[in-house]
C-alpha cells in the first residue's frame, strides 16, 4: 500500500524536477542567444565602421589623386605653351 501512496509523490516530484529542469535549460538558451546576437551586432557594427572607414580613405585618395591630376595637366599645358612659343619665336627670328 505504502508504493501506492509513494508513486503520485515521486510523479509529482519527478514533474517538479523536470519543470525546473526545462526552465533551466530555458534561461541558459536565452543567456546564449542574447550572447550570440550581442556578438553579431559587435560584428556588424565593425563591418560597418570598417566600411565607413575605407569609403572615407578612398575620397580622400580621390580627391588627392584628382588635385595630382589638374597640377599634372597644367604643367603639361604650361611646357606645351612654352613650346608654342619658343617655336613662334623661332620663326619670327628665323624671318628678320
Amino acid at each position: 500500500m505504502r508504493d501506492q501512496e509513494e508513486q503520485p509523490e515521486k510523479e509529482t516530484k519527478r514533474a517538479e524536477k523536470q519543470a525546473t529542469e526545462e526552465a533551466a535549460q530555458l534561461a541558459k538558451e536565452q543567456v546564449r542567444k542574447k550572447a550570440y546576437l550581442a556578438r553579431e551586432q559587435a560584428i556588424e557594427e565593425d563591418q560597418k565602421a570598417g566600411a565607413t572607414k575605407r569609403a572615407e580613405k578612398q575620397a580622400t585618395e580621390e580627391a588627392a589623386q584628382l588635385a595630382k591630376e589638374q597640377v599634372r595637366k597644367k604643367a603639361y599645358l604650361a611646357r606645351e605653351q612654352k613650346i608654342t612659343e619658343d617655336q613662334e619665336a623661332r620663326k619670327l627670328n628665323d624671318k628678320k
